[in-house]
């Protein structure tokens, strides 16, 4: 039994969801190969072959995968598969995964497992359903268990103490149906959202973009990444990347800070797994205090100001 993994990376360095999903390979148990398809990402390689528990890495470079188009990746995916008898392939439920691997599923004719968040045997797993109130175990007598993993049900892997070699692979040929002509790529000084130890979130009760950058010298002290409620996103205040929640952005950081977020079950859904939760509203009954460990009532405007001056 082998597992291969689509690693999500970005030519140069691995990308902190993948160690979660190397992880769940290794409850899974077996061998566990890495592929790393891209385009001058020797970097990316040798960064996959150092993690602990990684037998093999396989390095698909090419022109044509340096942007990491779906159906090229894909196209490499499946031909790999079906020459090496893999048992299970699995990809992080990032943004990469979630659009690759269901083409994936698709030329090998199996079902896709989506977002397990556990593992309990070689062909069983669990997943969450209903934005995360209800929970499915799922058998899959597939030969080829194609599987996303979110990555806040798993430890991270260890991303030094392992020595697995490097191979050399050619990639399939460029399918030509989609190219990237553009790219549009925001630069943050603070964290990136889905691994931060520390998010601050704001929603619709900040009533502005401007009133947004509140949060700003917040996330400064507490080296904190900055995110948003779907209201928040969808009234402008901030970019689609800030999200968190069902159709957004699943994070579990050490510490969540909810502000003027009212706690919608989508939202619940993508942060709930947090180690400790605190959050601030004007509105004692808000759902959101149902999951907070910690609470405070009150106008943001005047506590989040009051918060930060006591982080000194």
């Amino acid at each position: 039994m082998t597992t291969l993994i689509l690693a999500d990376h970005d030519n140069a360095t691995l990308r902190g969801a993948t160690l979660h999903t190397i992880a769940a390979a290794q409850q899974i148990g077996g061998d566990i190969h890495v592929l790393i398809a891209g385009g001058n990402a020797g970097a990316a390689a040798q960064a996959a072959a150092q993690v602990a528990g990684v037998a093999k890495v396989l390095h698909a470079d090419a022109a044509h995968l340096a942007d990491q188009t779906a159906e090229n990746v894909a196209a490499t995916v499946v031909a790999l598969v079906k020459a090496g008898g893999y048992s299970h392939v699995l990809a992080s439920a990032t943004g990469f995964g979630k659009n690759v691997m269901p083409r994936v599923a698709a030329l090998l004719d199996v079902a896709q497992i989506s977002e397990i968040i556990s593992v309990e045997s070689p062909d069983t797993f669990v997943r969450p359903i209903y934005a995360g109130s209800a929970f499915a175990t799922v058998q899959s007598k597939d030969s080829i268990k194609v599987i996303t993993v979110r990555a806040t049900g798993f430890d991270a892997a260890a991303a030094t103490g392992g020595g697995a070699v490097v191979e050399t692979l050619e990639a399939a040929a460029e399918t030509g149906l989609a190219k990237v002509t553009g790219r549009e790529i925001s630069k943050l000084d603070r964290p990136e959202l889905t691994s931060a130890r520390v998010v601050v979130s704001g929603g619709r009760a900040l009533a502005s973009a401007e009133n947004f950058k509140l949060l700003d010298a917040l996330a400064h002290k507490l080296n904190a990444a900055i995110g948003a409620s779907r209201a928040a996103v969808d009234a402008g205040y901030v970019p689609n990347d800030y999200q968190v929640g069902q159709t957004g952005k699943i994070v579990a950081p050490d510490l969540y800070i909810a502000i003027g977020i009212s706690g919608a079950i989508q939202h619940l859904a993508g942060m709930k797994d947090s180690k400790v939760i605190v959050a601030i509203n004007k509105d004692p009954e808000a759902p959101i205090f149902q999951i907070a460990d910690y609470g405070l009532v009150g106008d943001l405007f005047k506590l989040v100001p009051e918060l930060t001056a006591e982080l000194g």
